[in-house]
């Protein structure tokens, strides 16, 4: 079978790995005259799965995006999913713009659905590997909602599990104990806000940062609340996280499976809460996966290697 793709960035599609990407994944042959790309195949669907990825990638450099390793894996997948269609109408919504002009939009289908999630749910449990954009996309949604006056503070806490939460033996007060663990949180803020804002926020308490042990006996009331690295929360501290939620509160948890940093047998609160609260009204369940991986497709690669190595 051929087929003939015209009104399509062919010089551009032509460059680099593209067309070996591509047709490696599908069995096809991808060529281009200059002007049009043919696609030649000997199985139907994966002609048509091929050209589908191709016109993806030819629309979204039309639309000026830079097209690098991952995206293209990212379309070869979705094209044998059949869901290019689906995310090309999902990735043009931009739902925040930070201070220098940055656009902040789902770059996966798996984000808009944590997305979406996290706009019509109280509470979103969010599980997947590094680079998927968990805690970026809540911190996002959360100055999103603050700034809208959705909420009044924003609370972001973590388990301090490598200082085995006894903080007191780090040198400094209670702000400089925490903050070696807060920096992944600290620079999302960063981005979002500008970081003299950001400053200019936290020093009204406006928004605070802290370890998830200060969350115990406390009320969050009207805020957006995020816990990160969920994983390494008990079972124990999970409860007591869930069970301070309050009025007019969002809550966002977050975590990787793959990062346990537990004592070997005790079960981690992420995995008993997603039993525990899986289909309670106002809870959503959300699972990024390696595709969802937006940093370097090196990341995608190393994850999948480990990955691999443990299924063996």
């Amino acid at each position: 079978m051929e087929n003939i793709i015209s009104d399509i960035s062919a010089k551009e599609l032509a460059t680099g790995d593209i067309f070996r990407l591509i047709s490696e994944a599908f069995d096809v042959a991808c060529d281009t005259d200059g002007r049009d790309v043919i696609v030649k195949g000997d199985v139907a669907l994966n002609v048509v799965r091929a050209s589908d990825a191709l016109k993806s990638l030819s629309d979204l450099l039309s639309d000026g995006n830079q097209i690098d390793r991952r995206t293209v894996d990212y379309m070869i997948y979705l094209a044998g999913q059949g869901k290019i269609e689906e995310f090309m109408r999902s990735s043009e919504e931009v739902f925040y713009t930070t201070p220098t002009g940055r656009q902040i939009r789902a770059k996966t289908l798996g984000q808009r659905i944590y997305l979406d999630s996290i706009r019509h749910h109280d509470l979103v449990i969010c599980s997947g590997p590094a680079g998927s954009g968990k805690t970026f996309l809540s911190v996002a949604m959360a100055v999103k909602a603050f700034r809208n006056r959705e909420v009044s503070r924003i609370i972001l806490t973590r388990p301090a599990l490598e200082a085995g939460e006894r903080l007191g033996f780090l040198p400094g007060d209670i702000e400089e104990k925490v903050n070696p663990y807060m920096r992944p949180i600290y620079d999302a803020l960063n981005i979002m806000l500008g970081e003299e804002l950001a400053l200019r926020y936290y020093e009204k308490g406006l928004i605070e940062v802290s370890p998830l042990a200060f969350m115990r006996g406390r009320n969050l009331d009207d805020c957006f609340v995020i816990l990160d690295e969920a994983q390494n929360t008990t079972t124990e501290q999970m409860k007591m996280f869930l069970t301070r939620l309050g009025i007019n509160c969002k809550a966002c948890v977050c975590g990787d499976f793959t990062q346990i940093d537990l004592p070997r047998g005790i079960k981690d609160g992420l995995h008993d809460a997603i039993d525990v609260v899986d289909g309670v009204e106002g809870i959503k369940i959300v699972s990024l996966h390696n595709y969802d991986i937006v940093r370097n497709s090196l990341v995608q690669r190393i994850v999948e290697a480990y990955e691999n190595r443990g299924s063996l």
